[in-house]
């Protein structure tokens, strides 16, 4: 075959695969990621995922270091967060030792 037919027929078959499949969005991966750690929720997570709880923690361990990384919310809202993170299927887990409560990451 010559190159210039090949190169027409390549040309219409990267032309026809786009229109079927659409184009790869490459972009979504790095949206997610961004997407990931919004809000006092996703601190929390950036927290877990940065391993801050492997030793166990106090609300206000927690809140310092949430302020420290730019999350400023009321202490409601980090309890609230904490809460919602420390059930059976979360990633933290909360226990008491005393009066305090600690929270740490499930192994």
């Amino acid at each position: 075959m010559n190159k210039k037919i090949l190169k027409q027929i390549l040309s219409r078959l990267e032309k026809l695969e786009t229109e079927v499949f659409g184009k790869k969005n490459l972009k979504t991966k790095s949206v997610i990621n961004k997407v990931k750690f919004r809000g006092v929720t996703g601190g929390i997570r950036l927290l877990v995922s940065q391993k801050f709880f492997i030793s166990k923690k106090t609300f206000t361990e927690i809140k310092e270091e949430l302020h420290k990384r730019g999350y400023y919310s009321s202490l409601q809202a980090i309890q609230a967060a904490l809460n919602k993170l420390s059930t059976k299927k979360g990633p933290l887990v909360k226990f008491k030792e005393g009066k305090k409560n600690y929270y740490a990451q499930r192994k």
